[in-house]
C-alpha cells in the first residue's frame, strides 16, 4: 500500500506540475520580450543582480528546510501527528530567528548599494525602492510561508505548484499589463511585492485546510530543539552543502557584471530563462520522486533501492540528454525570433551552459539517494567546490569573459558532482564498489551522446531555416527531439537494463514485454 501511494502521489505531483509548466513557459517567454521593450535591458539585468545579492543573505536559511525535510519522512511514513506538528514548530522557531538575521543583513547591505551600483544610470529612489521590495517577499518566507515544508515532504508539492505558479501567472500578465500602461518601474516593483503577499496569505489557508490538526507554535519550538538535536546537526552539514549550490547559481551574473556590463547579464540571463524552465520541467517531472525516494529508503529494501536508484538515473540521462541536444540545436534560432539576433551569444557560450545544464540534471538521482541515506558529512566538498568555481570564473572572465565565467562552474561540477559525489553515495551509502557506477554512468553517457553527435550533422545538412519563422522553428524543433528522442531510448533500452525496468512499470510498458 505504501508503494501505491508513494507512486501515486509521485504521479499526481509530476501531472499538476506539468500542466502548470505549460501555462508559466508561454508567460515567461512573452513577459521577458515584453520587459526588454518596454523596461529595458540595463533594468532586467538590475533586478537579476538584486535577486543574486539577497540570494547571499539566504545563505542564513540554507541547509535548515532540507533537514526538516529529512527529519520528517519517518514520523510521515508512521502517521505520527504529534512529532509532525512538533518538528514543524521546531521550523516555525529557527526561521523567525532566522528571519531576523536576513533582516539585519539586509539593511546593512542596503547600506552598501552605493558601492555596489555606483553607475547604473537609474535614480537611487529606483534602486532603493527594488532592493527592498525583493528583499521583503523574500522575508515572508520565514515568517509565515514555512510550514510549506510539510506539504513537499508529504508528497503534496502538487498544492504548493498550483497556488505558486497561478500566482505567479496572474503576477506576470499584471505586470505585462502595468508595462505596457506606465512603463514605470515603481508600478512593476510594487506588483512583485503585492502579488508576494497575496501568496502568502492564500497558502496559509490552504495549509490550514489540508493539515486541520497542525497547530504548531513558534514559541514551543524553542523548548523542542532539544528534543531533536539531529535537526541541527544535519542542518549544519547541508549548510555547506548549499553554499556549493549557492555558488554555481547566483555568483555567475554577479562576475559578468564584473567583468563585463549589465547589458551582458541580461543577455546572458536570456539563455538561463530557456535554461531554468527547462530545469522546471525536470523538476516537476521528476522531483516528485524526491520524497517517495525517502520513503523508500525507510523501507529499508536494498536490492529494490539499486534498481529504483538505475532506473531514476536512466530516466534523467535520457531527459537531460534529450533537452541537452535541442538547446545546442535550436537555441540561436530561438533567441532570434523571440527577442532578435543581437540577443545571439557564442557557441562557446551555449555548449558551456548546456554542459552545466547536463550535469545539474544527471546529478538528480545521486543527490536523493544521498539525502534519503542523510549523508552530508562530506562538508569539504562544497567547500572546494566553491573555491573552484570562483577561481576559475575570476580567471577567466578575466581573461575571456563570459565564457571564462562559465567554465568555472562547468569545471567545479566535473570534480565535483560527477566524480565524488557518485563515489560518496556508492562507498557509504550502498556500500558497493565505485567501478560498478562508473561503468554505469559511462554506458549511459554514450547512450545519449552518440545519437546526439551523429544527428547533429545529419540535420545540417538539410535545407532548414529554423529563424524564418516560428512555423519553421517548430517544424525543424520537432524533427529534432522526435528524432533524437526515439533513437536514444531505443539504445537505451537496449544497453541499459534499467530502463527496460522502468519502462514496465508505465502502462505502455506492456507493449516491451516478452510474452
Amino acid at each position: 500500500m505504501a508503494k501505491e501511494s508513494r507512486v501515486r502521489k509521485s504521479l499526481l505531483n509530476a501531472r499538476v506540475n506539468v500542466i502548470f509548466y505549460m501555462m508559466t513557459l508561454a508567460v515567461s517567454f512573452f513577459s521577458r520580450k515584453t520587459f526588454l521593450d518596454m523596461l529595458g535591458a540595463d533594468f532586467m539585468g538590475f533586478t537579476g543582480t538584486i535577486g543574486n545579492l539577497l540570494g547571499f543573505l539566504n545563505i542564513a536559511e540554507m541547509g535548515i528546510v532540507s533537514a526538516i525535510g529529512f527529519v520528517l519522512y519517518k514520523p510521515l511514513f508512521e502517521g505520527d501527528r504529534q512529532t509532525i506538528t512538533e518538528i514543524i514548530s521546531v521550523l516555525g522557531h529557527i526561521y523567525r530567528i532566522v528571519g531576523l538575521v536576513i533582516l539585519g543583513g539586509g539593511l546593512v547591505l542596503g547600506c552598501l548599494l552605493p558601492v555596489i551600483y555606483p553607475d547604473t544610470g537609474f535614480s537611487w529612489g529606483v534602486i532603493y525602492f527594488a532592493y527592498f521590495s525583493f528583499l521583503a517577499s523574500s522575508l515572508l518566507t520565514y515568517f509565515t510561508n514555512y510550514r510549506q515544508t510539510l506539504l513537499t515532504a508529504d508528497q503534496r508539492n502538487y498544492v504548493v505548484a498550483a497556488y505558486s505558479q497561478t500566482a505567479y501567472i496572474v503576477k506576470t500578465l499584471l505586470q505585462i499589463w502595468l508595462a505596457y500602461r506606465f512603463a514605470n518601474y515603481y508600478v512593476w516593483l510594487a506588483m512583485e511585492l503585492v502579488s508576494g503577499i497575496l501568496y502568502s496569505i492564500y497558502l496559509n489557508y490552504k495549509i490550514n485546510k489540508v493539515y486541520p490538526w497542525l497547530h504548531s507554535d513558534k514559541s514551543e519550538g524553542r523548548r523542542l530543539l532539544k528534543k531533536y538535536p539531529e535537526i541541527m546537526r544535519k542542518a549544519r552539514q547541508l549548510l555547506i552543502h548549499k553554499i556549493g549550490a549557492f555558488v554555481q547559481s547566483q555568483t555567475s551574473s554577479l562576475i559578468i557584471y564584473l567583468f563585463v556590463s549589465l547589458k551582458v547579464v541580461a543577455y546572458y540571463n536570456n539563455y538561463t530563462i530557456i535554461v531554468s524552465k527547462l530545469m522546471i520541467l525536470v523538476n516537476n517531472l521528476l522531483g516528485s520522486t524526491n520524497a517517495g525516494v525517502g520513503n523508500l529508503i525507510a523501507e529499508g529494501d536494498r536490492k529494490n533501492i539499486i534498481r529504483v536508484f538505475w532506473e531514476l538515473q536512466g530516466l534523467q540521462f535520457f531527459v537531460a540528454g534529450t533537452l541537452s541536444f535541442g538547446l545546442v540545436q535550436l537555441s540561436d534560432s530561438f533567441i532570434t525570433l523571440w527577442l532578435g539576433r543581437e540577443y545571439v551569444l557564442s557557441m562557446t557560450v551555449t555548449m558551456l551552459i548546456v554542459v552545466s545544464m547536463f550535469i545539474g540534471i544527471t546529478r538528480n538521482a545521486v543527490e536523493q539517494f544521498l539525502f534519503g541515506h542523510g549523508l552530508f558529512a562530506d562538508v569539504w566538498a562544497p567547500v572546494a567546490e566553491s573555491l573552484v568555481c570562483l577561481t576559475v570564473a575570476i580567471v577567466g572572465g578575466s581573461l575571456w569573459g563570459l565564457p571564462g565565467v562559465l567554465l568555472g562552474s562547468a569545471t567545479s561540477l566535473l570534480l565535483i558532482v560527477v566524480i565524488w559525489k557518485p563515489y560518496y553515495l556508492y562507498r557509504s551509502g550502498f556500500k558497493l564498489p565505485y567501478r560498478l557506477y562508473v561503468f554505469g554512468y559511462l554506458k549511459h553517457l554514450a547512450a545519449v551522446i552518440v545519437p546526439g553527435v551523429a544527428l547533429h550533422y545529419l540535420l545540417a545538412l538539410g535545407a532548414f531555416a529554423p529563424s524564418a519563422s516560428f512555423w519553421h522553428w517548430t517544424g525543424y524543433a520537432l524533427l529534432n527531439v522526435v528524432s533524437y528522442s526515439a533513437i536514444t531510448f531505443l539504445l537505451m533500452y537496449a544497453v541499459c537494463p534499467a530502463m527496460r525496468t522502468l519502462v514496465k512499470r508505465f502502462p505502455l510498458g506492456r507493449f516491451f514485454r516478452r510474452r
